[in-house]
């Protein structure tokens, strides 16, 4: 049986709505080296998503690491139609905003409870970093 909706209130850090399955990850990024911008499956290695997709789905994670051409690889993976549909993090940071800001990517940081524990992995999100909001309906 289903848990009912839930709504977590953050702040937007790129603007935008959209809406898809997450996944899930207590751990830091990267997406340069980290991720195949081709595919969008992660692909470093020991990292708990190590070889799922993460495109057209909805990434929580904890924050971005590695090097600044992350940005670039992010907005490479839109391009290819490879990139999460949205953020949603835990702790914002340079490379993942500027690859988010580029590749029009909606993402909101800094909600009332750890996202990382609060969604799961298959829930349904509705994302909205105008309103800094994330609707989690569990599956």
């Amino acid at each position: 049986m289903n848990q009912a909706k839930r709504v977590l209130t953050g702040r937007k850090i790129v603007k935008g709505k959209t809406s898809g399955q997450a996944v899930v990850t207590g751990e830091a990024i990267s997406f340069n080296g980290g991720v195949d911008n081709m595919t969008g499956i992660v692909t470093e290695p020991g990292h708990e998503l190590e070889g799922v997709n993460i495109a057209g789905k909805v990434l929580v994670f904890l924050t971005g690491k590695g090097s600044t051409g992350g940005s670039y690889k992010i907005y490479d993976m839109v391009s290819r139609g490879t990139a999460p549909l949205a953020f949603v993090q835990v702790t914002p940071e340079p490379i993942t905003t500027i690859g988010a800001i580029i590749g029009a990517i909606p993402v909101v940081a800094g909600l009332d409870e750890d996202p990382t524990k609060a969604i799961a992995t298959g829930d349904w999100l509705d994302v909205d970093a105008d309103a800094g909001t994330v609707v989690v309906t569990p599956q």
